[in-house]
């Protein structure tokens, strides 16, 4: 079987990262390639700090479909970076090396080669500078894909924002019918086509109760119609349901996505629910695109505590995917 390989976009060079790629490799063994886009430099110094030992094994993208890759190895694809290798203080110095690795990979994903992208976390006050919400939104613009939606994954139950990164004060007023609509129908078609079910949504409220002391309720106005309009379409989705009681187990057994209107309406019950076993996929993508939920989290940077469970989970999906 030819197994296409996964390409990892190392992401913030002063993260965790690449703690958890090595505990990953020792977890288990991958059957698809792995492919690191990242510092020779940066991952040599990492991996002589947190103590893993495995050979590396340089490779040229232009060559990729000439050459043989298994996993017995590292397989990098280097990337220049000037900066001092010692860990640092997340900042803007990181910038140019991102976009490169994020460059290589795009390249690399248009040619054909490959369909599967893992991505390391990044700053997003540092490295995204306002401009984009999250890599979510930064992706879909390198690749002109208009509609996305970002789903985190756990094949018990599953949780998408309709806004993601947005501050709070904001999300009232981005909740329309058409935005509903258009990530309920990515999440049902996404389910049917890589999954093979037909999914269960839920839908959240915006308001505690799904009621207002205001003159306009966004729950009755903007929700309500929306699922009408997209039961009609013969998806299996209900609600608005009240926020407060939909993740109570004899409630979020009946669903397979619950679906909210904002990052931490559903963000904070679901990591509570999982913790580690969950995964970040980005919807409507010309690609897959997965990776772990979780941050650069530089507090914990070189103490080797840290869990790889979402990374090898992002791993398993793209071998099954």
């Amino acid at each position: 079987m030819n197994y296409k390989p996964i390409l990892i976009v190392h992401g913030e060079p002063n993260s965790i990262f690449l703690e958890i790629f090595f505990k990953s490799l020792k977890y288990k063994k991958f059957k698809n390639p792995l492919i690191l886009i990242c510092s020779h430099k940066i991952l040599k110094f990492q991996m002589k700090k947190l103590r893993f030992k495995m050979d590396i094994k340089k490779i040229n993208p232009l060559l990729l479909n000439e050459i043989k890759i298994d996993n017995k190895t590292i397989n990098i694809i280097d990337i220049n970076y000037n900066q001092n290798i010692n860990f640092q203080k997340i900042s803007s110095k990181s910038n140019d090396y991102i976009n490169e690795c994020f460059k290589i990979s795009l390249k690399i994903l248009k040619s054909g080669i490959t369909n599967k992208l893992i991505n390391g976390p990044v700053s997003k006050n540092s490295f995204l500078n306002k401009k984009f919400l999250g890599i979510t939104e930064y992706l879909a613009k390198k690749t002109k894909a208009s509609r996305n939606s970002m789903l985190i994954y756990n094949k018990r139950l599953s949780v998408c924002p309709i806004t993601t990164h947005l501050p709070l004060k904001f999300v009232a007023k981005n909740i329309n019918k058409k935005k509903i609509i258009e990530k309920i129908i990515s999440i049902d078609d996404f389910y049917k086509k890589n999954l093979g079910i037909k999914p269960k949504i839920a839908v959240l409220g915006l308001n505690p109760h799904c009621e207002t002391i205001d003159k306009f309720n966004e729950d009755e106005k903007i929700l309500r119609p929306a699922i009408k309009y997209l039961s009609s379409k013969k998806i299996s989705v209900k609600g608005p349901y009240s926020a407060d009681t939909a993740f109570l187990k004899k409630n979020r057994k009946n669903f397979d996505v619950i679906v909210g209107m904002y990052h931490d309406q559903v963000l904070t019950p679901i990591k509570t629910i999982f913790e580690y076993d969950a995964i970040n996929i980005t919807l409507g993508l010309p690609f897959m695109r997965v990776s772990p939920d979780h941050g650069p989290n530089q507090k914990m940077l070189g103490q080797n505590k840290s869990n790889p469970l979402s990374l090898v989970r992002a791993i398993e999906f793209l071998e099954k995917n």
